[in-house]
């Protein structure tokens, strides 16, 4: 069975900064994309970012874009997003997912994701 187990959540001010990391165990890693996802209380789960097996490939979503970064860590098994510039409009349930690479185009809707870590709390306070 696939695990994925997230870390590094928590709670920071407005503008500061957290890294999430994630580290999967039972797949072979590196011929997995590996993503984040969120959800907010009351929401539906939003594509956060994504990188690809090699870690050459990178999408994230506008809201995200110049304040988050996607990188991976092949040899160690794991997905780190580092999140700066913190808005309170960020906080939310932050999961992080992977699904075997079949195609070359980076996957941004959460069906298309095989396997889901139980996820880590970011709360951003004003």
């Amino acid at each position: 069975q696939v695990q994925l187990v997230e870390s590094g959540g928590g709670l920071v001010q407005a503008g500061g900064s957290l890294r999430l990391s994630c580290t999967a165990s039972r797949i072979t890693f590196s011929r997995y994309d590996m993503a984040w996802f969120r959800q907010a209380p009351g929401k539906e789960r939003e594509f956060v970012a994504a990188i690809g097996p090699s870690g050459a490939a990178t999408a994230y979503r506008d809201s995200v874009k110049g304040r988050f970064t996607i990188s991976r860590d092949n040899p160690r098994n794991t997905v780190y997003l580092q999140m700066n510039s913190l808005k309170p409009e960020d906080t939310a349930l932050y999961y992080c997912t992977s699904r075997y690479q079949l195609t070359l185009v980076l996957p941004t809707t959460s069906p298309e994701y095989s396997y889901w870590g139980q996820g880590t709390q970011v709360t951003v306070s004003s």
